[in-house]
């Protein structure tokens, strides 16, 4: 029997793992008994979920497989149950290791569904696209909100935060008209040019490229920056777009050429390359994959020195869409909430700042943007989960880990399977010793 959780996260989480649809299939087509926790605020009414054949109980002892989107509460958590869910742990999240004690104590299995991955690593469960959405949305709000505290008035005022408006529809046609009357004003000449970064070259990057691009834009390769600063006739009413590859955003200690597989195995030879842009930006959209002990994108230094150089710095707004907590972006010191999306990290203070106004960019680091777009991103979620659904109910979680008769996708994901951390995930028993 499988069970869905509510989401309790926070008052902004209406987002599920498999749908009314998602569950209408699972029940005809395959004979699953679903249990489903009621909600009232879930992006889909219980009662739509008690037509697709699921059965509404606040009580999923009975269910020995639990699905979710964010983590359990540790309060929650029950003896030898399978949890599936981004558990924010495997990155040794500190304020997380309370709940892989539990799960290890109470003998449970645990899957993640960022590791959900084939064999090149490609990510198959995933709501990243809509992050991306979310997020671009939330940046050019925030970019907004930061040049009016300036005194600048710009067309980007007039963006909402993502969860203001009905739908991703409605969003991307507001941007889009944003953007024709951007084509017709342009921007102050104080500002000129907008230019802003991006990292990544997943769901998340695509994402927030797809909204950007509603407004006029001129895209460049990070090679142009120097020269196009130095143009003084560009144009006044589009933004600049460059991406960030691998090898611009990590470069060898020694100066010379690195390769991926370098990398990965010798982290320590190598160092951020964004220093080198980042005088040219407006904004930073951060949407790579990142884990430890490879080198921080961004630290606390490289925004004191940005903040140092004579006159205010272009840079404005940093988009952690990523949002790993003290990770590859330095500032990025906490999580926010779709209701209070942004802090400015202040560089003279060492500390955030609540608001747009201080002497450091604004961090936006909402940890959990596509629950802004409820109904889309659990959608197209449940579409990259419902395969993987019938084996999860299948499997006999009794078995050892290397008989379990998994898909190898799923396989790689078991961080913890019976009360063990699983070899692909020993690493994190550090973390768990050092927290």
């Amino acid at each position: 029997m499988i069970g869905i959780r509510r989401e309790d996260k926070n008052e902004w989480e209406r987002r599920v793992p498999l749908t009314p649809d998602h569950v209408t299939g699972l029940v005809e087509n395959h004979g699953l008994s679903i249990v489903v926790q009621p909600f009232r605020r879930r992006a889909f009414a219980d009662s739509d979920y008690r037509k697709a054949g699921a059965e509404l109980n606040e009580d999923l002892s009975g269910c020995d497989l639990i699905l979710g989107v964010k983590e359990t509460p540790i309060d929650q958590i029950s003896p030898r149950k399978v949890y599936v869910c981004f558990s924010h742990t495997t990155k040794g999240q500190g304020y997380n290791m309370p709940t892989i004690r539990r799960l290890l104590d109470l003998g449970c299995t645990l899957i993640d569904y960022e590791h959900v991955v084939d064999e090149r690593g490609r990510r198959l469960i995933f709501f990243g696209r809509h992050a991306g959405y979310a997020g671009m949305i939330d940046s050019l709000w925030a970019l907004g909100r930061r040049f009016a505290a300036e005194g600048l008035p710009t067309p980007f005022e007039r963006v909402r935060l993502a969860h203001d408006y009905s739908s991703l529809d409605e969003a991307t046609r507001h941007i889009s008209w944003i953007g024709e009357d951007l084509r017709r004003a342009g921007l102050p000449p104080e500002i000129q040019p907008v230019v802003c970064g991006f990292t990544g070259s997943g769901n998340v990057t695509h994402g927030a490229l797809e909204i950007i691009q509603r407004l006029p834009t001129i895209d460049l390769v990070a090679e142009e920056l120097d020269e196009v600063m130095r143009d003084e006739n560009l144009p006044r009413n589009v933004v600049f777009t460059v991406k960030f590859k691998r090898d611009q955003r990590y470069v060898h200690r020694s100066g010379g050429g690195g390769d991926p597989d370098d990398l990965d195995t010798h982290p320590d030879r190598y160092e951020s390359g964004l220093p080198r842009w980042l005088h040219h930006l407006t904004a930073l959209v951060n949407g790579a994959f990142w884990r430890p002990p490879q080198p921080r994108l961004l630290t606390r230094e490289d925004l004191r020195c940005l903040w140092g150089r004579p006159g205010r710095p272009r840079l404005r707004v940093i988009a952690d869409i990523s949002c790993d907590i003290d990770g590859a972006i330095e500032t990025t010191i906490k999580a926010t909430t779709p209701g209070d999306p942004v802090y400015v990290f202040d560089l003279d203070r060492d500390e955030a700042l609540d608001g747009v106004e201080g002497n450091g960019p604004v961090m936006m680091t909402v940890d959990n943007l596509p629950c802004q777009l409820p109904k889309e991103s659990s959608q197209h979620f449940g579409d990259t989960l419902v395969r993987f659904v019938p084996a999860l109910a299948r499997c006999d979680w009794a078995r050892p880990l290397a008989e379990l008769n998994l898909p190898e996708a799923i396989e790689r994901a078991v961080v913890i399977h019976r009360g063990e951390l699983t070899p692909g995930f020993a690493y994190v028993q550090e973390y768990l010793e050092s927290s």
